[in-house]
């Protein structure tokens, strides 16, 4: 399956900024795409993940009640809504699919197989 990412940017510290991966290649009704990030110097962080059969969500702890994600079957899309950005989640932003994962799965990314390209994220104070 292949992953296309976009929509980072730079924004101020309280902004908001839309990123989306499109996925192709392959049905994705068994899927699961995510969102990873990494921060230079730092290790690599779970964000969000969404199961794309029944909808199941998972945020990440630093990121829940202020980021959503969403998905668009028809489109095989999946969307990243980052609200209330702080400096710190100045990151490269990836997206990732993995397929027939469990709950209990979705942040790990030993999970996934499949990973975008990734798009700067940059938020100044």
């Amino acid at each position: 399956v292949q992953l296309q990412a976009s929509g980072g940017g730079l924004v101020q510290a309280g902004g908001s900024l839309r990123l989306s991966c499109a996925a192709s290649g392959r049905t994705f009704s068994d899927g699961t795409l995510a969102w990873f990030r990494q921060a230079a110097g730092m290790e690599r962080e779970f964000v969000a993940a969404i199961r794309w059969r029944d909808g199941n969500i998972a945020y990440g702890d630093s990121v829940k009640g202020r980021f959503i994600i969403s998905r668009d079957r028809a489109k095989n899309t999946a969307y990243l809504q980052l609200n209330s950005l702080k400096p710190e989640d100045t990151a490269v932003y990836s997206c990732a699919a993995g397929f027939r994962l469990i709950v209990s799965s979705m942040r790990n990314h030993r999970q996934y197989d499949n990973w975008g390209q990734g798009t700067q994220v940059t938020v100044s104070s």
